[in-house]
């Protein structure tokens, strides 16, 4: 009998992206994909660690999910730039498009003094976030609503805003990179409501990228901002890795 192979394709599958995973499959599809039982570990935990403290995550957040090792390194890349900033009052961070609140988990975990608010319309993905927060008592607030709306419950007065820009990719990943039009909503247009929303504030905008991100998209994206620069993080085999574009607006490091 041929082993099922736990890949991305089979966790985003009908039969798997909505079932919570028992932590055997968490591991399998580290191991299967990635040669490491580990490479699921998010809260500062690995799999059998969080699975112990009662955290769950369905298959599709499982793949989506930003893990640690890349949270850590964004959050480090975000912090060094924000502590630059000219003289805010505070920080706010925002994740416009939450899942795991893993992302916020490590950007807050870097600049502990920011305040973090992160949205999750999907009501499946939010309410399991939720759960898995609260067993954790994280210091991390997820709201069950699209970011367009929730933006009206957060006061910024002079905070710098930091915003992690991550949305669903859809068909935005072919072969041939990932193109920042194609993502839904396209990056752009999260970046323009943002910096009309906050129309006297700083803005430090952290982007997901992918080893291969088509050009004139990304240089559209970067054509909106003062001051930019890109990351690659090598935490995976060479073609398979992450990045974020790191831009601002109304100042410059």
């Amino acid at each position: 009998m041929t082993r099922l192979e736990y890949n991305r394709r089979l966790l985003l599958s009908d039969e798997k992206r909505n079932a919570v995973l028992e932590l055997w499959e968490v591991q399998r599809y580290g191991a299967d994909s990635y040669a490491d039982i580990d490479y699921v570990s998010v809260y500062g935990m690995r799999p059998a660690d969080w699975y112990a403290r009662g955290v769950r995550l369905l298959g599709r957040t499982a793949v989506e999910c930003t893990r640690d090792a890349l949270g850590d390194a964004i959050a480090t890349d975000i912090r060094a730039i924000a502590v630059r900033a000219p003289n805010p009052q505070g920080v706010v961070v925002i994740d416009p498009f939450a899942g795991s609140g893993n992302t916020l988990y490590w950007i807050l975990r870097h600049l502990p003094a920011a305040r973090g608010f992160g949205f999750e319309l999907d009501r499946l993905v939010f309410e399991l976030t939720e759960r898995n927060i609260a067993a954790l008592a994280l210091p991390v607030e997820i709201v069950n609503a699209d970011y367009l709306s929730g933006l009206g419950r957060i006061s910024a007065a002079d905070d710098l805003i930091v915003a992690f820009i991550a949305p669903p990719w859809g068909d935005a990943l072919s072969p041939a990179g990932l193109d920042l039009r194609r993502t839904m909503p396209p990056v752009a247009s999260i970046i323009e409501l943002l910096t009309d929303h906050f129309p006297d504030n700083r803005l430090l905008f952290a982007i997901q990228l992918y080893e291969a991100t088509e050009g004139e998209s990304l240089d559209a994206v970067r054509a909106r901002f003062d001051w930019s620069t890109t990351r690659l993080y090598r935490l995976n085999a060479q073609g398979g890795n992450h990045g974020v574009l790191l831009g601002t607006t109304r100042w410059t490091p």
